[in-house]
């Protein structure tokens, strides 16, 4: 882990000693924040000129907001055109971010993550983009097939074998949240580090594991195949827990804020149209349409069945916590420094994004 911080640390010096190769003409052009129905967007004005964000997204299923928003052209109504740009995982995304190549980020809570703003590397965190639905997390724990007349309540998993994806990340923030809510403690089970949740699948299905904390698509295929069943739901002991953030470079939020604002406002609006069509039922088959284009789950009719991500259609996170999983890796030894979250945590762009648009009615 201390290896892993410090190879991200050097890169992120490396990335931030160059200046951006991006350039946006129109972050110079005075725009007012006046709402006239006769612009395209219905609200804010266009850009004078076209303008390229970066998103840095690995087609998951929380970037929903992202991929409506591009198809249904709410990002062109601003003059904004989108370009994605595919990255491993959030730690890989950092270095890009802080120096301003890549504009915006998904981002999940990792000690590392922490680590990197503790150590002055300047992203803001900026809006939800992830979280779970009570009753219907998204990222919930799963048991084999085989160990549904054993396990029936949180304590049963005393004994167990249970896998997690990682360690100092929200997996096991989670998993320890589960654990505490058991009554049990971390030496009453057997910790499995799966890293690809794909291999939990066939972890579960051949015994090797007992029970797993996996994320969709997979929990809705696993049920699909046999290989496993819900257990239980994480809003049970983690009822508001953050899973994924929108993330900002500082110049984009700092320099940009006429672009800002209207990423943000196209983004909300993509937003709006998800909890349409999975909370409320208008337009879902064009918002599935969309959702199997952009991610890996390509049948329709497998998306009738998942357990959506939850995403605020005003951009709203659960901040405090984001705070309570930063204390959980620093208690653990995993963070070294000091995060400063007044000035980690920025919502002013959208917060002014809700304001223009609206407030969502629920």
């Amino acid at each position: 882990m201390k290896k892993r911080c410090l190879i991200l640390l050097a890169s992120m010096a490396l990335l931030l000693g160059a200046c951006s190769s991006k350039e946006k003409e129109s972050t110079t052009v005075a725009l007012d924040d006046v709402v006239n129905k006769n612009n395209p967007s219905g609200d804010l004005a266009p850009l004078d000129k076209k303008v390229k964000v970066v998103i840095a997204e690995d087609g998951a299923a929380s970037g929903a907001g992202f991929y409506i928003a591009k198809e249904k052209g709410y990002f062109a109504d601003y003059n904004i055109e989108v370009e994605f740009a595919q990255f491993g995982n959030s730690d890989e995304m950092l270095p890009a971010l802080a120096s301003g190549d890549v504009d915006i980020a998904g981002g999940v809570s990792t000690a590392s993550f922490f680590n990197a703003i503790a150590q002055g590397i300047d992203v803001k965190i900026i809006a939800d983009k992830g979280h779970n639905v009570p009753g219907k997390s998204y990222f919930s724990f799963v048991i084999g097939n085989q160990m549904k007349d054993e396990i029936k309540e949180y304590k049963d998993f005393k004994g167990k074998r249970i896998a997690v994806s990682s360690k100092n990340s929200i997996d096991e923030y989670i998993y320890l949240e589960m654990l505490k809510h058991a009554g049990l403690t971390p030496d009453d089970v057997e910790f499995v580090l799966l890293g690809d949740f794909g291999s939990m699948l066939g972890a579960i299905e051949n015994g090797s594991v007992d029970a797993a904390l996996q994320i969709e698509p997979l929990i809705a295929q696993g049920i699909e195949n046999g290989f496993h069943v819900r257990f239980g739901d994480t809003t049970d002991y983690a009822p508001e827990s953050q899973i994924a953030l929108v993330l900002g470079s500082p110049q984009f939020m700092n320099d940009e804020k006429n672009v800002s604002l209207r990423f943000m406002a196209a983004y909300l609006k993509g937003v709006r149209d998800y909890n349409d069509a999975f909370i409320k039922g208008k337009g879902k088959a064009e918002v599935i349409d969309i959702m199997t284009k952009y991610t890996a789950l390509k049948d329709p009719a497998l998306w009738e069945k998942v357990f959506v991500t939850g995403l605020d259609p005003d951009g709203k996170m659960f901040l405090d916590d984001i705070v309570k999983q930063y204390d959980a890796y620093k208690a653990n030894g995993a963070i070294s420094g000091d995060v400063d979250f007044d000035k980690a945590v920025d919502t002013s762009v959208t917060e002014k994004a809700v304001e223009i648009l609206g407030a969502y009615e629920r």
